[in-house]
Formats: C-alpha cells, sequence, structure tokens
C-alpha cells in the first residue's frame, strides 16, 4: 500500500457516517452497549463548539481512520485545570501507523494552549497493543481507579 499522509483535524458534521462506524467498533471493543440516545447525545455534544467533549479526526488521505473526544476541567490542584481524553480509536485495520501517537499529541497541544497542568486518560489493562504505544509517550501512574458501585437501573447497592 502506497504511504498516504495522515492528519489530524476537529471532527465535522461530514464525519457522522464513519465515526458511527468507528465509534461501534471502539463500544465492541470494551464490550460496551449504549442506547442509541447516548450515541446520538455524544454526537450532538461533539458538534457544539459551546459543549464538551471536544473531538479530532486522524485521516489517511480523505478516509477517516480513528477519533479522539477530550474534555477539560477544573482541579483543585491545578489553576487552569486538566484535560482528560476519554475515548480513543483507530480502525484496527491501520493499526501501527501512527494515527494514535498523532490524535494522542493533537490532545496535548490542545491541552497546552489551554494551560492545562495535566493530560491523562485510562485503558484496560488487557489492551496491550495501546499501552505499548502509552509507554512511549506517556508515563504509567501508580493510582488505582475506584467507582461507585451500581445496582438494577443505576441505583447504589
Amino acid at each position: 500500500m502506497p504511504s498516504v499522509s495522515m492528519r489530524v483535524r476537529e471532527l465535522r458534521a461530514s464525519d457522522r457516517p464513519r465515526w458511527d462506524e468507528l465509534w461501534a467498533g471502539y463500544l465492541r471493543f470494551y464490550r460496551e452497549a449504549l442506547p442509541a440516545e447516548m450515541t446520538e447525545l455524544t454526537w450532538r455534544r461533539l458538534m457544539n463548539s459551546d459543549e464538551q467533549p471536544y473531538g479530532l479526526a486522524a485521516l489517511a488521505g480523505e478516509h477517516m481512520i480513528g477519533f479522539v473526544h477530550y474534555h477539560f476541567h477544573m482541579s483543585t490542584w491545578s489553576a487552569t485545570g486538566y484535560c482528560y481524553l476519554e475515548d480513543l480509536f483507530v480502525d484496527p485495520a491501520v493499526r501501527g501507523r501512527g494515527a494514535g501517537r498523532a490524535l494522542i499529541e493533537a490532545v496535548y497541544k490542545a491541552a497546552d494552549e489551554r494551560g492545562a497542568t495535566r493530560t491523562y486518560w485510562h485503558t484496560h489493562e488487557s489492551n496491550t497493543q495501546a499501552r505499548a504505544l502509552y509507554d512511549k509517550i506517556a508515563e504509567l501512574t501508580p493510582f488505582v481507579r475506584y467507582q461507585r458501585r451500581e445496582g438494577p437501573a443505576g441505583t447504589t447497592e
């Protein structure tokens, strides 16, 4: 396959069909199912420049091959806040060609422009392919994540 230039840009409304495909792949990877209403709400937020999260697309030529979603939040430890990279997905057919790195570096750039003092994310411990990249461009922290236990219909057990 000939080398195709890769670039990262903001998500556009015209990206919706391909984003839907990649989003479905992302959810399958994590064995998650979201109601269609949540996917629709996420897309509307991504398209509204007054809301968060923000979204970027990785393109090979003109073909969207991946996305990243991120947002900013305040912190009691930083006057300028933090950047949280929430979702990152690259089409499995083109992994290992730099799209994931390019998307993360674009988030780093956005965080720097905003003055965020920390950019961070989570991944599943079994996500070895992604973790091989993350180990090159980020620091694995010793913090353990906890979350609220939820019972039926989102109620606390």
